[in-house]
């Protein structure tokens, strides 16, 4: 396994130190579990992973989206994520997400699995282009969905070089239960680091929720968040952690996110 910056997904101590959080993804969605662009990353046969997701808001919307929703408002997202390689380019992932409020009141989200295919591989050596997909199954409870059953689809494609990483997902969030099926939300994430020695890597990430696929949203109601990240990569863990600002009236002003990754062969 490649236990890069991008395996990390962006949770943890620095976030829980800050209190930050997001507010990008669909306005079905109350809970943002996890904050990260996909890159080339996968267990291979027999490795295994652990990620541990945090994210928190510190300024950030304050009203529902829907009855029952969970505003992100000083709320910290804690969601452990468990890998297994599978090979033939498969791996497979479980979600727990969970969330405290404003208030310091704590709720567990439900459970999402993932498999994630990656025919297409960047040199260990070399770098190069690297292309896959990633689909999710979510059963959430109301606080952190409106709809209690819905699928993510997400396309992974970049490059990688020797000092310099590219990323982007192309993301659609379908909702699956009746009453909510329909086009699906459309959110774009974006990815660049640079390698700064010895295992440290400066960047930017930026994620563009634009509607659904049928009606793009005007771009004052859209949701965007820049974020700035450092990323460090040992041999056997890894952290990616970053701190965003919404840039449009829509978007949670600040958000801070850090993924703490473990392999284990």
């Amino acid at each position: 396994m490649r236990c890069s910056g991008a395996r990390v997904r962006s949770s943890l101590f620095p976030a829980l130190l800050l209190g930050a959080g997001l507010g990008h993804g669909p306005e079905a969605l109350a809970i943002v579990d996890e904050i990260q662009v996909y890159t080339d990353d996968l267990d291979k046969r027999g490795e295994s992973g652990l990620e541990l997701h945090v994210n928190t808001t510190p300024r950030g919307r304050k009203t529902p989206n829907y009855d029952g929703d969970l505003p992100p408002h000083h709320g910290v997202r804690v969601t452990p994520e468990f890998s297994w390689g599978l090979g033939n380019d498969f791996d497979a992932g479980l979600y727990f997400p969970s969330a405290t409020d404003s208030h310091g009141h704590f709720y567990l989200a439900g459970i999402k699995p993932r498999l994630k295919w990656l025919p297409v591989h960047a040199s260990e050596e070399g770098g190069g282009w690297y292309f896959g997909a990633n689909l999710e199954l979510d059963r959430l409870t109301k606080k952190f969905s409106d709809s209690p059953w819905s699928t993510e689809l997400r396309i992974i494609g970049g490059y990688r070089a020797k000092d310099w990483l590219i990323g982007m997902n192309p993301i659609l969030d379908w909702g699956l239960s009746r009453g909510y099926r329909g086009s699906p939300d459309v959110i774009l994430a974006w990815k660049a680091v640079h390698g700064v020695g010895r295992g440290l890597s400066l960047g930017a990430e930026y994620y563009n929720g634009i509607g659904t696929l049928a009606d793009r949203l005007p771009r004052a109601e859209q949701e965007r968040t820049l974020y700035f990240i450092v990323e460090y990569e040992a041999k056997a863990w890894s952290l990616n952690f970053g701190i965003g600002h919404g840039l449009t009236p829509a978007t949670d002003d600040w958000t801070a996110k850090a993924i703490l990754g473990l392999s284990f062969d």
